[in-house]
């Protein structure tokens, strides 16, 4: 097991040296997509951009399902190594192995209904579909190692080794730029060039991830057949995860609601949202590595069973996490113009996506309360209270999109702002029975 620096005090530099790197490994993610685009561009059609974009949705989507991994991982690890427990730390990897591998195998198996069925609900040309069919077809042989890599890189959180998950990304999205445009531009391999790409990238990373990890391998517990497979651990793994996955799926679909009601409102309010919710992503990006933080350093003062670092480590990391909530919210006040000339040409949809701007600068405050209290309980696998409190916050979500809807856009935003306020303020009722559970 790595060197935890459980016991050391938890200050302003431990925080940021666990949310830094993420930050800047976080700025790497959208450069891939536009690589990626770039390159097919450059093949000089429509429809192989198209057929690049519809594939990675489709999987970018399968693949989420099982996002829970990375948190459910982040927060059990923690706890084990705040307790000292090494061969639980090496356990948890294993189990989560396991399940990505078994998860992996099952998208593969079952990838023609699951394409059949995503070409359905979003039908394309004959032309794009067949190129993305050739795409997916060999992309979703990556699929055990993308979802294997949500566990390998929320190991590496709970143990503060973000530099590690910096490394891993930069490799994996390096040797993936790289490779297509050899692949695509060098040997003319097109569409199919770029699939292959992302599947060598997939699977190098997580060879490369799996040496990061090499530290779990170095403890029996990771192959103690009577551990790995003990009912109570893995019933509240499974528990834990399950609550994370029901949450999320809630999450996703208030956005999803969000973006389809959003569609009735004209073809310019839709351009319009689309450009600000790119806003949000980057707003997610930035202020992920604050969230991470709070995971690892509530998680593993949950281990140690010591009640006071949890209030530090949560205070600590939730004042940065304002702070750059603050600076965002500042810069998309004054630079939001700018950006949205920059994403957008149409005279339009520009003006629609300045009318709205206000609402796009506030959300960075609005929603840092939720942010970083899903960590702080994430961290603590508090993860019923989790779900508990999403539902809830659901309900008031919708509740607030019956009154609201009729103002036509600015309701909709407004609806979505009383989402973040509700899941930050059911999340701060409860944080009172998450500190007394610390014993």
């Amino acid at each position: 097991m790595a060197d935890i620096p459980a016991a050391q005090a938890v200050g302003h530099r431990r925080v940021l040296k666990i949310a830094v790197p993420i930050v800047l490994s976080n700025a790497t993610v959208p450069l891939l997509g536009a690589v990626d685009t770039g390159v097919v561009g450059q093949l000089g059609a429509a429809a192989p951009i198209g057929a690049v974009g519809i594939g990675a949705v489709i999987l970018a989507t399968l693949y989420w399902v099982f996002g829970f991994l990375r948190m459910g991982t982040s927060g059990l690890v923690a706890q084990a190594a705040g307790a000292g427990d090494a061969p639980e730390v090496s356990a948890h990897l294993s189990r989560a192995l396991l399940i990505a591998g078994a998860a992996g195998l099952a998208l593969v198996s079952l990838q023609l209904p699951l394409f059949r069925a995503a070409f359905a609900v979003a039908p394309a040309s004959p032309e794009v579909e067949a190129l993305a069919r050739a795409y997916l077809s060999l992309r979703i042989w990556g699929a055990p190692a993308t979802i294997a890599l949500y566990a390998v890189t929320g190991w590496l959180i709970a143990q503060e080794r973000t530099r590690a998950v910096l490394a891993l990304q930069l490799l994996m999205n390096g040797l993936n730029v790289g490779l297509d445009l050899w692949f695509v531009l060098g040997l003319g391999w097109g569409v199919e060039g770029v699939a292959i790409a992302t599947l060598i990238a997939e699977w190098s990373g997580l060879a490369f991830g799996l040496w990061l990890c090499r530290s779990a391998f170095a403890n029996a517990g990771w192959c103690d057949r009577a551990r790995l497979f003990d009912p109570a651990r893995l019933r509240r793994m499974l528990s834990v995860n399950g609550d994370i996955m029901v949450r999320s799926v809630l999450l996703q679909g208030c956005f999803t609601v969000f973006i389809f009601l959003g569609a009735g409102l004209g073809d310019v309010t839709l351009a319009a949202q689309q450009v600000l919710i790119q806003f949000l992503e980057i707003t997610a990006y930035a202020l992920d590595g604050f969230a991470f933080a709070a995971e690892a350093l509530v998680g593993q003062a949950v281990g140690a069973r010591d009640r006071g670092r949890v209030r530090r480590a949560s205070i600590l990391a939730s004042q940065w996490g304002v702070g750059g909530a603050a600076l965002l919210s500042i810069g998309f006040a004054t630079l939001g113009p700018l950006l949205i000339d920059t994403m957008a040409t149409d005279p339009e949809v520009r003006a629609a996506a300045r009318h709205y701007l206000p609402w796009i600068a506030a959300a960075p405050l609005v929603g840092i309360a939720s942010w970083m209290l899903d960590g702080i309980f994430i961290g603590a696998t508090r993860t019923r209270e989790m779900r508990n409190a999403m539902v809830l916050s659901v309900a008031i979500y919708a509740g607030a999109l019956a009154l609201l809807l009729p103002f036509g856009a600015h309701g909709l935003w407004a609806a979505l702002t009383v989402l973040n306020l509700a899941r930050g303020a059911t999340l701060a009722a409860l944080y009172p029975r998450l500190e007394r559970a610390v014993a």
